[in-house]
């Protein structure tokens, strides 16, 4: 794959913000499951696969899960500092070792 191309990275980014929607109404429904938490997980999953069956067409699959990995992690770690749980420095530790791979596997 080639990382510039802007059509796959854009799905790329769809599939992860699927993947990060549903996440964020998973963490939604820690709380108590509602109508909105169970309409982000189903969203979120959808849209992901959506995205990713055509992905899957044209990128070797271990590019492609690294690359919504990395993309994911950015959005769930936002949102993770959005809502006051903070980010520690494993989490970013972590973060930033996702990043790595996502950097070395694309070269």
């Amino acid at each position: 794959m080639e990382i510039l191309d802007i059509r796959l990275l854009g799905l790329a980014v769809v599939a992860a913000l699927g993947y990060g929607i549903a996440t964020i109404g998973m963490k939604i429904a820690s709380g108590h499951w509602s109508l909105i938490a169970y309409g982000l997980i189903l969203l979120g999953f959808i849209a992901a696969t959506q995205a990713e069956v055509v992905l899957m067409r044209g990128v070797t699959l271990g590019t492609l899960y690294l690359l919504i990995i990395a993309i994911e992690t950015l959005i769930v770690l936002t949102y993770a500092y959005s809502i006051g749980e903070g980010l520690s420095s494993r989490d970013m530790g972590g973060g930033a070792l996702i990043l790595l791979g996502l950097a070395i596997v694309s070269h």
